[in-house]
């Protein structure tokens, strides 16, 4: 420990000249976007809008229309109805969903509910208190506690039914008696001249019905059958989750989930309610059992079951014999690759996606909708489909802060804990408990990443060149020989090959220089003049 100590604090001397370059540069960049969405938040908001009614209007006139009610449909639709906005929200179905995707919300995803006056809507469902994980490999541990020791003492991150959630932010929405929440499939956008006027949609009782605004917002998640019109998607599908729920057990640590980190599948454990714990066992695509035939269950028992501790053992096989308990979730990587297309815009995992093994994904979409209520807010009018297009293509730089460290620390991280043959990765995996397990000043940030208290892409780079100098110095301890050289370029080799292409596939611009994209620099049209529209 000794060893690893002084490993860590020299690459913390080395690492920290070039950090403090890059931690200068960042908050530069955070206090000029925060300052613009600050400015657009207190811009005062019209209690009447101009709403432009081109065609025939099926359904009545509404200022935006949300596509999906989900957590970022439901939550966008309630603070835009709390401005005072008419908004017509269409859900494909309005009952509660019966999803083990969406169970965990993280400290920074909280802080987000609290922005939307919406924390309210886990005081009532069974919400769990999470406070951190504990990640578990060889018989080794480290606990990797979230830093709330300046927040509020309510402030923590939530694990629940999804189902419970989503029902409960319904619940809000349709308090407003200027918004509407009907059951409905939308089947395409309506669009003239380039300009997305609204949607066509099949009512719960088949009826086609048309439904136009101003902006049309799409949020209907990982299987959206309309973000094919209006961004470029590459859907990379690396791993299936395999899920079922525990019960008649406690997890080691109250307030902790479990990260067991191990041959063939890492296993995460979750308490999703006082008595139930969800599993969530990662196989890789092309390794997954079929779970009509019972394969699923045997590989369950002979090769992830002798992994599980020992205090849940009992009740894992016990869940696994169970009739019907275990559920298949993709694990959907796509990075953000929008079309400006006026009228329209595109939000929450219709989006982007990450893999869930962080379970970031709500709080990348209650960002997004922080973001886009904070820019929407101060536009008196939002027929100009041309300029309220051009305006809010900042919207998706603004957003790289938070989305961009959630998604590559989750896609990064299901990479490291994946099985591998390769003796690099398996170093890797010794690499970052470890220096988890150092504490202090080491782990502190990359947690504070982890849980979204710290959505900074310079910082995350600046984390990862530590980690990477921590990993090469433990290969090289207690001196240099050539195979422990070799060992140390392989390492940096394959932690390379895993992080920048997730760094490229986000957008190098975006994310570490913002300061030189021109949307970022737009302020809300006071007018709405006709001009034309340049992509």
């Amino acid at each position: 420990m000794a060893e690893q100590y002084m490993v860590g604090v020299i690459g913390g001397v080395i690492a920290s000249l070039l950090g403090s370059v890059f931690l200068y540069c960042n908050s530069l960049i955070r206090f000029r976007g925060q300052r613009k969405l600050n400015r657009a938040a207190s811009m005062e908001f019209p209690k009447k809008n101009s709403v432009n009614k081109t065609g025939s209007e099926g359904v009545g006139t509404a200022d935006i229309i949300i596509v999906g009610a989900g957590v970022a449909g439901a939550a966008l639709a309630y603070s835009l109805g709390k401005d005072g906005r008419r908004v017509r929200a269409i859900e494909r179905d309005l009952n509660a969903p019966n999803s083990m995707a969406g169970e965990s919300l993280i400290p920074g995803g909280y802080l987000k509910l609290i922005e939307l006056g919406l924390e309210d809507c886990v005081d009532e469902i069974g919400a769990q208190r999470l406070l951190g994980y504990t990640l578990y490999k060889d018989g080794k541990e480290a606990h990797v506690s979230f830093p709330l020791e300046k927040s509020q003492s309510h402030v923590a991150g939530r694990t629940f039914h999804n189902g419970r959630f989503v029902q409960s932010l319904r619940k809000k929405v349709a308090s407003l008696h200027n918004v509407s929440l009907e059951q409905g499939t939308v089947t395409s956008l309506i669009e003239e001249n380039g300009i997305v006027k609204g949607v066509q949609y099949k009512s719960e009782s088949g009826q086609v019905l048309t439904a136009y605004a101003s902006l049309t917002i799409i949020c209907d998640g990982c299987f959206s059958n309309l973000r094919r019109s209006l961004c470029s998607p590459k859907v990379d599908i690396p791993s299936y989750f395999v899920g079922f729920i525990l019960t008649n057990c406690n997890l080691p640590i109250k307030n902790y989930g479990a990260i067991i980190v191990a041959h063939p599948s890492p296993i995460v454990f979750s308490p999703i309610s006082s008595t139930e714990i969800r599993c969530m066992v990662n196989v890789p695509s092309e390794q997954v059992p079929s779970v009509s035939n019972g394969e699923m269950a045997c590989y369950l028992k002979t090769q992830v079951a002798p992994k599980v501790l020992p205090e849940l053992y009992d009740s894992f096989i016990s869940a696994i014999e169970k009739k019907g308990n275990i559920r298949i979730s993709p694990n959907k990587i796509m990075a953000a690759a929008p079309h400006l297309t006026p009228g329209a815009l595109l939000i929450g995992d219709a989006l982007n996606m990450r893999h869930a093994i962080t379970g970031g994904g709500m709080t990348v979409a209650l960002s997004d909708v922080v973001i886009l209520r904070d820019l929407i807010r101060p536009l008196h009018d939002l027929s100009d489909a041309f300029t309220v297009s051009k305006y809010l293509e900042s919207f998706y730089t603004l957003r790289k802060p938070m989305s961009s460290t959630i998604n590559i620390l989750a896609n990064v991280l299901q990479k490291i804990f994946s099985a591998s043959s390769n003796p690099a990765m398996e170093n890797l995996q010794h690499t970052f408990l470890g220096y988890m397990r150092l504490g202090g000043m080491f782990s502190y940030g990359a947690s504070a990443m982890l849980c979204g208290l710290c959505p900074r892409p310079l910082s995350l780079a600046f984390h990862f060149l530590f980690i990477a100098m921590y990993g090469v110095g433990r290969l090289l301890l207690p001196f240099p020989s050539p195979k422990r050289l070799w060992d140390g370029a392989k390492l940096l080799w394959v932690a390379s090959s895993i992080l920048l292409p997730y760094i490229y596939s986000e957008g190098i611009r975006q994310m570490f220089f913002p300061l030189t994209v021109p949307a970022y620099y737009r302020t809300p049209p006071k007018k709405s003049p006709k001009k034309s529209f340049m992509h």
